[in-house]
Order: C-alpha cells, then sequence, then structure tokens
C-alpha cells in the first residue's frame, strides 16, 4: 500500500510546516485526481496511522478534494469531464480525446494550523 508511503512524506511536510509557524496542524487540505493512482479510503486510513505519535499532527483532520478527469478535445475544442476512466472520449462529441487538462493531482493546497 503506497498509500502509507505518501501519507508519511504529507506528514514530514505539515509537521515541518507546522513547526516553522509555531503551531499543530488543525486540517490538512488537498486535491487527489483520479488519475493519481492513489485510493481516498486508503489514504485516509493511512494518515490516521501517520498522525499517530506525531505531536503537531494527532487529531488533525485530513480534507480530500476529488478531481475528476477533465479533457480537452481536438475536434470540438471543448473541455468537460470524463464519465468513466475507462473511455477517453469527449463527453461533448465522443471524439477520441489524448489532453488531459485534470486529474493527475496529488498535492496539498493548505494547512490550517492552531
Amino acid at each position: 500500500m503506497h498509500e502509507l508511503s505518501i501519507a508519511l512524506n504529507m506528514v514530514d511536510i505539515a509537521s515541518e510546516t507546522a513547526r516553522k509557524n509555531g503551531g499543530r496542524v488543525e486540517t490538512l487540505y488537498m486535491k487527489l485526481g483520479a488519475l493519481s493512482g492513489v485510493s481516498k479510503d486508503a489514504l485516509s486510513f493511512s494518515w490516521e496511522l501517520a498522525c499517530a505519535g506525531v505531536a503537531a499532527l494527532e487529531g488533525s483532520r485530513l480534507v480530500i478534494e476529488e478531481i475528476p478527469v477533465v479533457v480537452r478535445c481536438a475536434e470540438c475544442r471543448r473541455e468537460g469531464a470524463l464519465e468513466t476512466i475507462g473511455k477517453m472520449v469527449c463527453p461533448n462529441c465522443s471524439a477520441f480525446v489524448s489532453t488531459i487538462v485534470a486529474g493527475r493531482e496529488l498535492e496539498i493546497t493548505a494547512l490550517e494550523i492552531i
């Protein structure tokens, strides 16, 4: 389960930021794209494990914003979210698409430090 190593890295980043700001992390906000290869449930579970025993993060919340796969179509020149990642076709005109605009995200967007 690679989500645990991701959670451990997030804990390192968050605890260092909390140390620099003289507080503790209340909430970590992040974006998680559908194509990131990371399971939201496994990451949430791993977050709780990774925070255990870390004073600056114990009891903190992880808020995950799920980002759908958004593609840009060369045929109709429009963008749209895919209904399923198994079909890389334009949601507007059904042409095959290869330009992915969003959906690969795995990033910390904000920390609430108190």
